[in-house]
């Protein structure tokens, strides 16, 4: 994969260690594998960082660093996937959960009106949370095991590819 473009975009390893809001994490930072570009930690960043843009709960990121941590992965990439559910695509991701979500349960799909009181919201989040949170689930896993596989095989072929040029020349 293009190391070069993706450590352009990195935050620096030293200024994230040091960081004041950081520095619970102690010496659990100091893993290499959650900072190189290896094909493990990158797809493994992928599989945590996916999942978690799945979540639908508020601080997404802060999950995706802590199970970075546990399964040693790519922390920046990690925490960065998490932006894939952004403002503007929230509404579809989470309203596909949504539709898994009922369908998985077997629930019908409820038809809402939007009106922003807290009344009529938390009325209809307490309605539809629980296949939100089925589909978001399911999603989540599926998703993040084919970015898993999908940037591991990229990784291996992209190698395999830049070596038969080097053999050839």
């Amino acid at each position: 994969m293009p190391r070069k473009l993706i450590k352009r975009f990195m935050p620096n390893e030293s200024s994230l260690r040091n960081h004041k809001h950081l520095s619970w994490l102690g010496c659990h930072l100091h893993d290499p594998a959650l900072w190189h570009l290896t094909r493990k930690s990158v797809a493994k960043a992928f599989l945590v960082g996916v999942f978690c843009a799945f979540l639908p709960v508020p601080m997404q990121m802060i999950i995706a660093a802590i199970l970075s941590l546990f399964i040693r992965s790519n922390i920046p990439i990690s925490v960065g996937l998490v932006w894939i559910t952004n403002p503007i695509t929230i509404p579809p991701i989470f309203y596909f959960s949504y539709v898994v979500g009922t369908y998985l349960l077997g629930t019908p799909i409820l038809e809402m009106e939007l009106e922003f009181t807290y009344k009529a919201l938390s009325h209809d989040l307490s309605a539809i949370w629980w296949p939100l949170l089925t589909g978001s689930l399911f999603c989540g896993v599926v998703f993040s095991v084919i970015s898993y596989f999908t940037v591991s095989s990229l990784w291996i072929w992209h190698v395999r590819k830049t070596w038969s040029k080097r053999r050839n020349n």
